[in-house]
């Protein structure tokens, strides 16, 4: 292709050119493939890496933790009959244990305060199984891992079990954990979730990674949910809802997150900024799908010249090469 399209004028060799597989790197206008837009109804491949084990690790540690105040939240007191007493005890129970019970007591102690964090964000349900057991009818959209992947299967082992139960008996008595203040997600540090770039950093506790929303309504202002109680009406509905901030549509409140937010992502050596967008619907609701877009720096008019002369120092070349028999490259 490029040497039959050698001796083309400009324009046609561009032509050409743009339609050659070989050097499509990028659309026709010089976006990386698969970065322009992403339906926030499905997971959005970002380009991560999806590795596990060592890789992982290694790969967590080069991005930062934000560095910003982690800030205790306010004591949480379950008020509750005896059922629904019992059900949040035995939900809280089984998120401490099925997700940390070989951490210290302070990387469980860590995941119940997620857990009650979301029971008060306007975002997520109003009780502590609601939240628990969100997503949980989902493949692979349920919120603790143990609630889709076939853990409940096993018996707990009694001793563990136990120590799980007095972390979420404290923490339903009122504990704050102080370690990891308003995060409302964490990851196994050997894993790299597609959200993660999407969302603050805030602090390691064991073998998690903690997470808060950005801006207002990660702060502890911002988590002003009242329990609910029903612990056991888990509808259809709640069990195959999603994450509203890293998979499903932007819950609208008085005091709701940013329509637009900017997130900087640096992956396989490209360093870009994106604009998350939650566009509006026509009925004043905010639209199950959004986009993740990157602004096109305008060429300044001296780079404009320049790419100009250099283009045409290109043509001149290729004509003089023209004039001159014998002038082109043979082989052997």
């Amino acid at each position: 292709m490029l040497a039959i399209t050698a001796n083309f004028d400009f324009a046609a060799r561009d032509l050409a050119r743009r339609h050659d597989p070989a050097l499509r790197r990028a659309d026709l206008w010089g976006r990386p493939l698969g970065w322009s837009n992403f339906d926030l109804r499905q997971a959005p491949d970002l380009g991560i890496p999806r590795e596990q084990g060592d890789a992982a690790v290694a790969l967590n540690k080069l991005r930062p933790f934000a560095g910003l105040p982690i800030r205790a939240m306010r004591p949480f007191m379950l008020e509750a009959g005896a059922d629904d007493s019992a059900r949040a005890l035995h939900c809280m129970t089984q998120a401490i244990y099925f997700e940390a019970a070989r951490e210290p007591v302070r990387g469980q102690q860590a995941v119940a305060q997620v857990v009650l964090n979301r029971v008060r964000h306007p975002a997520y349900p109003k009780s502590i199984c609601g939240v628990v057991y969100q997503g949980s009818a989902r493949p692979t959209g349920c919120q603790f891992t143990f609630t889709c992947d076939g853990s409940l299967r096993w018996t707990p082992q009694p001793a563990l079990w136990r120590q799980a139960q007095d972390v979420a008996r404290r923490a339903l008595a009122g504990y704050v954990d102080k370690d990891v203040g308003s995060a409302t997600h964490y990851h196994a540090a050997y894993v790299i979730p597609y959200w993660a770039p999407t969302l603050v950093k805030m602090t390691q506790v064991g073998q998690h990674i903690f997470y808060r929303w950005m801006g207002s309504w990660g702060e502890p202002p911002a988590f002003s949910g009242h329990y609910a109680g029903r612990e056991s009406e888990l509808s259809p509905a709640l069990l195959a809802s999603l994450d509203p901030l890293t998979q499903g549509r932007l819950v609208v409140q008085d005091q709701g997150p940013p329509v637009e937010r900017k997130v900087t992502l640096a992956v396989a050596g490209e360093v870009r900024t994106y604009s998350i967008i939650d566009p509006p619907a026509s009925a004043g609701d905010r639209a199950r799908a959004g986009s993740i877009t990157t602004a096109r720096r305008q060429p300044t008019p001296d780079e404009i010249n320049r790419i100009n002369e250099s283009l045409a120092a290109m043509d001149r070349g290729s004509e003089a090469s023209a004039a001159v028999p014998g002038s082109g490259k043979t082989g052997p």
